[in-house]
């Protein structure tokens, strides 16, 4: 088997590729010479070639699509055409702009492209639900500092009109649980955000999302930005009880934060079988992510 990693933007087909070294041959495409030497030092046999085409010219059972989110779609759009499935690492949108030329180029191929939170598949969360009809109110509790940001790292990232900045980068892990538990019938009610520590971002480093599902059920999102640990909560509050369920790393960050889960239902899809996050729902997270940056 042959996987491509299309693009090295950022930390996670580093991590990506610790899994899937395990299962395939890879073969990478980046055009920062820095990131790429990282990359090659961590795995000395990868393939390398210098662009995109020359990419899916190796004819890969199936790519990891790593960009910076303005250009996913110019570098999707071929990988689409080629015909393997795509696993494009979050946000595949950040902008009104950007998710409406996202939509009508997936909507087609909606089975053979998967972009989701790798939290969606960590072990204490993959698998749960909810009976919605108990639920009064959910909140899901994002901790991940963006410090590094206000060094320089990144700053497309940090950037509300091309990474989307905290609410969005960040915002996504929150907002992923919730959707997957509750469903994509949701709008943002509102969404706030502040520089409170890290001076010099261009975005925030503290936000928050409120959310409206079509039952009635509402929800919050609390991005904080600034804090010496990762973690990721979600409290799910009934009439009888608040259940927590709580995402942290440890020994094993692969296992325990979801991304080895992620390659393993990426490597589903290349063995055939459909996206396991239906488009819906990732239009939804998206869709609200975008109304978020908007608002705030």
């Amino acid at each position: 088997m042959r996987i491509a990693l299309a693009g090295l933007a950022t930390s996670h087909p580093f991590t990506d590729a610790r899994s899937l070294a395990e299962h395939a041959e890879l073969v990478v495409w980046e055009a920062d010479t820095d990131r790429l030497g990282r990359f090659r030092a961590e795995h000395p046999t990868v393939r390398v070639v210098p662009d995109l085409s020359g990419l899916l010219a190796t004819e890969p059972d199936g790519v990891v699509l790593t960009v910076p989110t303005p250009d996913v779609c110019a570098a999707l759009e071929p990988v689409l055409a080629a015909g393997p499935p795509c696993f494009v690492n979050k946000p595949a949108a950040a902008t009104r702009a950007q998710l409406d030329r996202l939509d009508a180029l997936v909507a087609p191929h909606a089975d053979r492209v998967l972009s989701s939170s790798v939290l969606r598949f960590a072990p204490t969360f993959a698998g749960r639900t909810l009976d919605p009809e108990k639920v009064l109110a959910v909140r899901a509790t994002v901790r991940h500092d963006v410090g590094l940001w206000a060094t320089g790292y990144n700053r497309w990232q940090d950037d509300p009109a091309a990474g989307g900045g905290t609410l969005v980068t960040m915002g996504i892990h929150g907002v992923e649980l919730l959707v997957a538990l509750l469903g994509p019938a949701v709008r943002l009610a509102g969404a706030a955000g502040a520089v409170r520590h890290h001076r010099g971002l261009a975005s925030e480093d503290t936000g928050v999302l409120a959310l409206r599902w079509d039952s009635g059920v509402t929800g919050i999102v609390e991005v904080l930005g600034v804090s010496a640990t990762e973690s990721y909560t979600v409290t799910v509050h009934t009439a009888e009880s608040s259940e927590e369920i709580a995402i942290t790393g440890g020994d094993d960050v692969l296992d325990r934060l979801g991304y080895r889960g992620t390659i393993d239902a990426f490597l589903a899809m290349v063995a055939g079988a459909p996206s396991p996050v239906p488009w819906d729902q990732t239009r939804a997270i998206l869709d609200l992510l975008v109304s978020a940056r908007e608002a705030a």
